[in-house]
């Protein structure tokens, strides 16, 4: 299959281009990045490196392509927590001492304590994000209300097909969007500041990391019991045909009431959070199927009784057919 190639983003917002090894090299040097090339007899990569970005106070937002096969590894000295989102072709990120293949529906997040490996086949055309441990920090210890304790480590792999991944990417592509037509103009600081706020929040309250169950536990606190009640309801019968009665019923909340606490909580409305929790449910329930199972069964007892229409909104969120994500449970399984 042909590579697929994208036009460069950003490119009035431009950082740094070069197509000299050396010159490359150099500069991502002294950004504390340690940048290679295959050495190919005869026939010099096409390098064709081209950084893209602004800074915001407490965070960068850009783009970056090396137009060529390229090995890049973060030095010690950097302190930031990187999000990485692949544009076209797949990408290889070492976190750690977890290997993690990535496309356009799969990305990254790096913590310090790990480093971060990048290994590209083709391009390497990416979005990325980068904030700084002091400004997380100073989020978390907000969130938690206390310093904490330990450094703030994200799990590593983000999926942007449902959830919270693909809240974030969507917003990610808007504010690269927005910034392309602003012709180069920055944002103004309460922008700026939303933005930030936005994708800080987003991985500390949604990502899974190292304080989630503390994140959780002080969240949960806040959240109105009866609101709580609702929640459990929901989750308790996710199979079954319940209606917003139901659950007014079962919390002991009236019906405006609900709705308003849905908008203020979870930003939708009862039964958009219940038909997504149902979605979540079956994808995993999917990729974890015995070999016996098969998608209409599953799908049923997920509440989808009609497999038609469940499958035209799966492949909606998810990017691929329930079949799909069927016939790849086995070689999931085999690789672990």
């Amino acid at each position: 299959m042909a590579e697929a190639r994208s036009r460069p983003l950003l490119e009035r917002q431009r950082i740094f281009a070069s197509r000299d090894p050396d010159e490359a090299g150099a500069f991502l040097r002294g950004k504390e990045f340690r940048f290679a090339l295959p050495r190919l007899p005869g026939c010099p990569p096409p390098l064709d490196l081209r950084i893209n970005g602004i800074y915001l106070p407490g965070m960068y937002i850009g783009y970056i392509q090396y137009g060529a096969p390229a090995e890049v590894r973060t030095g010690p000295a950097r302190d930031d927590y990187w999000l990485q989102l692949p544009i076209a072709e797949p990408i290889e990120f070492t976190v750690g001492r977890q290997v993690i293949a990535c496309e356009s529906g799969r990305a990254v997040v790096s913590s310090p304590p790990h480093g971060l490996l990048i290994r590209t086949k083709g391009s390497g055309a990416r979005l990325n994000i980068s904030l700084t441990a002091a400004t997380l920090n100073r989020q978390l210890t907000g969130l938690l209300g206390a310093t904490p304790s330990q450094p703030l480590e994200f799990a590593p792999l983000l999926d942007l097909s449902i959830g919270h991944g693909r809240s974030l990417a969507q917003h990610v592509r808007l504010a690269v969007a927005a910034l392309e037509r602003a012709g180069g103009l920055p944002w103004d600081e309460i922008t700026a500041g939303l933005f930030e706020q936005f994708v800080m929040h987003r991985l500390l309250l949604s990502h899974p990391n190292n304080f989630s169950e503390r994140l959780r536990a002080r969240d949960r606190s806040l959240i109105p019991r009866d609101l709580r009640r609702a929640l459990e309801f929901m989750h308790a019968n996710l199979a079954a045909p319940i209606t917003v009665v139901d659950i007014a019923e079962a919390s002991g909340i009236a019906g405006r009431t609900l709705f308003q606490y849905f908008r203020d909580f979870h930003r939708t409305s009862p039964m958009r959070y219940l038909r997504e929790a149902r979605f979540a449910g079956v994808h995993e329930a999917l990729r974890k199927a015995e070999p016996d199972q098969g998608v209409a069964g599953i799908a049923i007892g997920w509440g989808f009784p009609h497999p038609g229409r469940f499958a035209v909104e799966y492949r909606k969120r998810f990017g691929q057919s329930p079949s799909d994500t069927l016939r790849r449970r086995p070689r999931a399984i085999a690789s672990n």
